[in-house]
C-alpha cells in the first residue's frame, strides 16, 4: 500500500521514490508509487498536479481498492523516479479548506448555521450554511470573528482515531467510514472528520473575506477567498478602483458619487434622445405617408434597429389605414404591421412563409417580426412579400 505522504507531511514537495505498479488504458498510463504526495481528488478539494520523472500528471485519483493512482499521458523511463508537487496549487488548496473549516466553525458557534455543502473551485470557493434569513451584520460579525481566530494563530492537527476513540470526541459531525478515520481540529475551535490538505496553523490561512451571499432556498450559499486568492482579488479591486479614480479625477470614496451623477446624466440624456426620436418618427411617418397611394408602404432601413422600427409603424397605423413592411440591414430583421384594416394576418404569414427563406420569428394578427441569417435572405423575403401584399391584398385597404 502507498504511504501517503500528504497526511505525514503535508508540506513535502519533492521526493524521489520506486513505481509500484503501472498499466495502460485508453492510451494514457497509470502508476501506484510507494510513497506519494499527490492527494487524489476528494471531499470537495481537488486534485494535486505536478511531475513524476519530468512527466506531466494529469490526475490523482484513488481506486475502490484504495490505491492512489497517477495518470500519465507517457511511461516513465525508470523503476525510481523524482517527484514534484506543485506547490501553488497544493499549498492554496489548503488555504481554502482549512478556511473553510474555520468559518463553518464560526457561522455554527456565532448563528448556529450548519454547513451543508462545500465547493473549491478554480475561482469560486463557497458553503452553502442552514440559515434561511442571513443579513449584512451576520456577513460582517462572521468575518470580523474568523479572522479574529487567524490572527490568534490556533494550532490545526490532524491525526487518525478508531470509531470507539471518536465517541469520546465533540466532532462536528459523525463520519461514514469506520475506518481509518482522520480528524482535523482545530485547538479550542472544533473536531472535524476530513480526509484533505490543511495548514499547521490558523496564521497561514492569511485572511478570509466573504465576498458575497446568496438565497438558496432554505440556505445561504457565502463566496469567500482565503490567502492569497483574497489578496489577489482585493489587488485586481484595487486596480479597478485606481483606474476608476484617476478617470474620474476624484478620491476613491468620491466614485460612487461621480458614477450616479453620470446616470442622472444618461438618464436625462436618454429622456431628450426619446423626445428627438418620437418628433422624427412622426415628421418620417408623415413623408412616408405621403406615398400612400394604396394603403401598402414598404420601406429598407440602413441604419435602424427593430425597436425604432416598430415604433414608426406604430405612430403610421395611428395616423392612417396602412400596412407596413420595414427591413432593417442593421440588424438583418424584418416587420410586417397594420392596425386591424387589413386582411392578412401577419403572425400566420410569417409562420407560413419564413422557413422558405431560412427565417425565424412570429408575431400576432396586427405584427410580426423575423430575422435572416444573411441579408440576401432578408432581401428574397422582402421582395417576395411586397410582390404578394400587392398582388393579393393590394384592393382590400
Amino acid at each position: 500500500m502507498t504511504s501517503k505522504l500528504y497526511y505525514t507531511s503535508s508540506k513535502t514537495s519533492q521526493w524521489d521514490t520506486k513505481i509500484q505498479q503501472i498499466f495502460e488504458e485508453n492510451g494514457f498510463y497509470y502508476i501506484t508509487l510507494e510513497e506519494t504526495a499527490f492527494y487524489p481528488e476528494g471531499g470537495g478539494q481537488p486534485s494535486d498536479t505536478g511531475s513524476i520523472e519530468g512527466i506531466t500528471v494529469l490526475d490523482v485519483t484513488k481506486s475502490e481498492d484504495g490505491n492512489i493512482l497517477h495518470k500519465l499521458e507517457c511511461r516513465p523511463g525508470s523503476e525510481f523516479v523524482h517527484c514534484e508537487l506543485n506547490w501553488e496549487r497544493r499549498f492554496d488548496h489548503m488555504q481554502q479548506h482549512s478556511g473553510q473549516h474555520l468559518l463553518s466553525a464560526v457561522c455554527r458557534e456565532l448563528f448556529d448555521a450548519n454547513t451543508v455543502s462545500f465547493h473549491l473551485g478554480t475561482e469560486n470557493i463557497t458553503i452553502d450554511i442552514i440559515a434561511p434569513q442571513w443579513t449584512e451584520e451576520h456577513t460582517i460579525a462572521t468575518e470580523k470573528q474568523v479572522n479574529q481566530y487567524i490572527y490568534e494563530n490556533r494550532k490545526l492537527l490532524t491525526y487518525f482515531v478508531t470509531k470507539e476513540q471518536i465517541q469520546a470526541l465533540p466532532v462536528v459531525k459523525m463520519p461514514k467510514v469506520s475506518e481509518n478515520i482522520r480528524i482535523v481540529e482545530i485547538k479550542g475551535i472544533e473536531y472535524n472528520p476530513c480526509g484533505g490538505t490543511h495548514v499547521e496553523q490558523t496564521g497561514e490561512i492569511g485572511l478570509i473575506k466573504i465576498l458575497k451571499t446568496e438565497k438558496q432556498k432554505e440556505h445561504t450559499r457565502l463566496y469567500f477567498k482565503c490567502g492569497l486568492r483574497a489578496l489577489n482579488d482585493f489587488s485586481d479591486s484595487l486596480n479597478v478602483l485606481s483606474a476608476l479614480s484617476t478617470k474620474f479625477n476624484t478620491g476613491r470614496k468620491e466614485i460612487i458619487n461621480r458614477v450616479e451623477k453620470l446616470e442622472d446624466d444618461y438618464k436625462q440624456l436618454a429622456a431628450t434622445h426619446e423626445k428627438l426620436k418620437l418628433e422624427n418618427a412622426k415628421f418620417l411617418a408623415d413623408s412616408l405617408l405621403e406615398n400612400n397611394g394604396d394603403g401598402f408602404i414598404s420601406h429598407i432601413f440602413e441604419d435602424s434597429s427593430l425597436k425604432e422600427l416598430q415604433f414608426l409603424s406604430a405612430t403610421m397605423v395611428q395616423k392612417e389605414k396602412v400596412l407596413v413592411l420595414f427591413a432593417s440591414f442593421k440588424e438583418q430583421k424584418i416587420l410586417l404591421a397594420h392596425s386591424g384594416s387589413s386582411s392578412i394576418h401577419c403572425g400566420q404569414y410569417f409562420k407560413e412563409t419564413l422557413s422558405s427563406y431560412n427565417g425565424k420569428g412570429g408575431g400576432n394578427e396586427k405584427s410580426a417580426q423575423a430575422g435572416f441569417a444573411s441579408q440576401n435572405d432578408l432581401m428574397a423575403f422582402y421582395e417576395f412579400t411586397a410582390e404578394q401584399i400587392r398582388s393579393k391584398f393590394g384592393h382590400d385597404e
